[in-house]
């Protein structure tokens, strides 16, 4: 895995040359309409990386640009149940992480479980559940990147969640807060899971993001994470879930996802490193 991860950063460093983005965003469902708002893209696809996995939802690639005259990069998102090992999943993450980004904001489309979310609403991530996912850090650790034992009690910086509420009272957007659970997927839960979910404490689902989460803890980047409540959770729902439903709730707010993440960015650029 490491020589993985320095293969594809030297053809990252060799395709962007001096460029150097300061933040990460990695778009989930119906998030990917904000690589729009980027000035001066640069793609460069995984496909193109030397010995990199590939995507078969998302977009399989990085974006380099500019938002409000900051220097971003966005990563296309890679899902355990697309069968790829979860290290992998985390790659893209961890190489940005090599070319030196302390800052990454993950994004998602999520199942609300807590009632008073509804659909369309926004949902700042406080603390993560896996549920039954593995650990992208098992395996020999990568010691160039992190300890072999990292500590979680804090994943999701709190002045970073203090700046995506800054920046959605910018954009009036109401946002809620709770904490999101992660499943392996791809089927959609049970309403016997749900319950058990939200006896657990759990306010949305998804099928993402506690991987990345940990992977950046663990290299020691600040990291904040957003859901879209795009739908009613199952036994909440009173219809039956699918994903094209998912999907076109999830673009219906894409005008306040695009609007949120640039406010994000300009409020994250603002915050001196730690």
């Amino acid at each position: 895995m490491e020589q993985r991860l320095k293969k594809a950063f030297e053809y990252l460093h060799e395709k962007i040359g001096s460029f150097r983005p300061e933040i990460l965003i990695i778009p989930g469902s119906g998030w990917e309409c904000f690589i729009e708002c980027i000035e001066n893209p640069l793609t460069v696809e995984y496909a193109d990386l030397p010995d990199f996995p590939q995507a078969t939802f998302h977009k399989g690639c990085f974006t380099f640009g500019e938002v409000s005259g900051v220097r971003i990069v966005t990563a296309g998102r890679l899902h355990y149940y697309e069968g790829i090992p979860v290290e992998e999943t985390v790659m893209p993450l961890r190489v940005i992480r090599m070319l030196g980004v302390r800052k990454v904001l993950l994004t998602n489309a999520s199942g609300g479980i807590n009632p008073v979310f509804t659909p369309g609403s926004f949902m700042v991530v406080q603390d993560h559940i896996s549920w039954g996912v593995p650990s992208p850090l098992r395996g020999r650790n990568l010691d160039f990147l992190g300890p072999r034992f990292p500590d979680m009690s804090q994943v999701y910086s709190l002045r970073l969640q203090e700046a995506i509420y800054r920046a959605a009272e910018k954009c009036g957007i109401e946002l809620n807060s709770g904490i999101y659970i992660q499943t392996e997927g791809p089927q959609f839960e049970t309403p016997a899971e749900i319950s058990l979910m939200s006896d657990l404490g759990a306010d949305a689902v998804g099928m993402s993001t506690v991987p990345e989460a940990v992977a950046a803890c663990h290299c020691g980047m600040e990291t904040a994470a957003v859901s879209c409540i795009s739908n009613a959770a199952a036994g909440i729902s009173e219809t039956p879930l699918s994903v094209e439903d998912i999907t076109a709730a999830a673009q219906k707010a894409a005008p306040l996802m695009k609007a949120l993440l640039q406010e994000c960015i300009v409020e994250f650029s603002q915050l001196q490193e730690q």
